[in-house]
């Protein structure tokens, strides 16, 4: 599947669930709020323009603006729908396009903080989008991201892992279509080939949990994430009994006080663009 592929795939599944997104939002609002206090104690100085990567439904940008009143906010999301409501949302208060984290339709240096959450994990290619950051921060901007990180969702995948290949064996090729989410080793060398001071790369677990695995499978589907992922399109016959199978282990390996817990690694980034004169 090439990259316009996947870009178009990813924007339409979240497109589809913009209605729903902020009810099933759950981790994605603590990283919200996490986020907003790693930026505080960041910025120097009031940003004058600043940019949310991935905006969706607008609450990291409301939660800014209660922060920077006198900012000029900017916000980009690549579903169409996410967008809307986030136009509908600020009115004029903010300037809301349809576009694409990895070709940013901004000139270089035009805002002093670039920010995103819980977005960049669905990038097919996370250096493109950390190069346009890099672009459009002017010399001394901040960057400040969280997105989700290698660890997610691990229970989930090891459990579908178990179940594809008790039934279809272990070289079955939906088990490569699992999304991958970055590590943390990755996230820093491509910070390291970019014109960025003061990086600091850090992570954390969140866990959620749900009363059995249909409702997490629900969750993850309410936020567009299910068909986010490659491995929403693997099914044919026999997929029913391995997706009863899936939520047999999850629940027999996981399972503590009638619950299954899901992980989440939260990625935070915050880097300051050196002063040069070149890119």
């Amino acid at each position: 599947m090439s990259r316009s592929d996947d870009r178009q795939r990813i924007g339409r599944a979240f497109h589809r669930q913009a209605g729903e997104y902020d009810q099933h939002a759950v981790v994605q609002k603590r990283v919200v709020a996490d986020l907003v206090q790693l930026i505080k104690r960041h910025v120097t100085a009031a940003p004058v323009r600043l940019l949310d990567v991935g905006c969706g439904t607008g609450a990291l940008l409301s939660a800014l603006q209660d922060c920077f009143p006198a900012a000029g906010l900017a916000g980009l999301d690549l579903a169409f729908n996410m967008a809307r409501h986030s136009a509908a949302r600020f009115g004029d208060q903010a300037l809301i396009v349809n576009g694409d984290a990895e070709m940013l339709p901004y000139r270089r240096r035009s805002f002093d903080l670039v920010v995103s959450a819980s977005t960049l994990q669905w990038l097919p290619r996370l250096d493109c989008c950390l190069a346009e950051c890099c672009r459009v921060l002017m010399d001394g901007g901040l960057l400040c991201l969280a997105f989700f990180g290698g660890s997610t969702l691990w229970e989930l995948q090891e459990s579908y892992r178990q179940a594809l290949s008790s039934h279809f064996g272990n070289s079955d090729s939906r088990i490569d279509r699992l999304h991958r989410f970055k590590q943390l080793s990755e996230v820093e060398q491509a910070l390291t080939l970019l014109d960025f001071d003061q990086v600091m790369v850090t992570s954390e677990i969140v866990m959620e949990h749900h009363a059995d695995v249909a409702a997490l499978l629900r969750s993850i589907k309410g936020v567009g994430a299910g068909t986010a992922s490659r491995s929403d399109t693997a099914g044919g016959l026999g997929w029913r009994a391995v997706l009863s199978d899936m939520a047999d282990y999850y629940r027999s390996h996981f399972e503590k006080d009638g619950m299954i817990p899901a992980s989440y690694e939260v990625i935070y980034v915050v880097a300051r663009r050196g002063h040069s004169t070149g890119k």
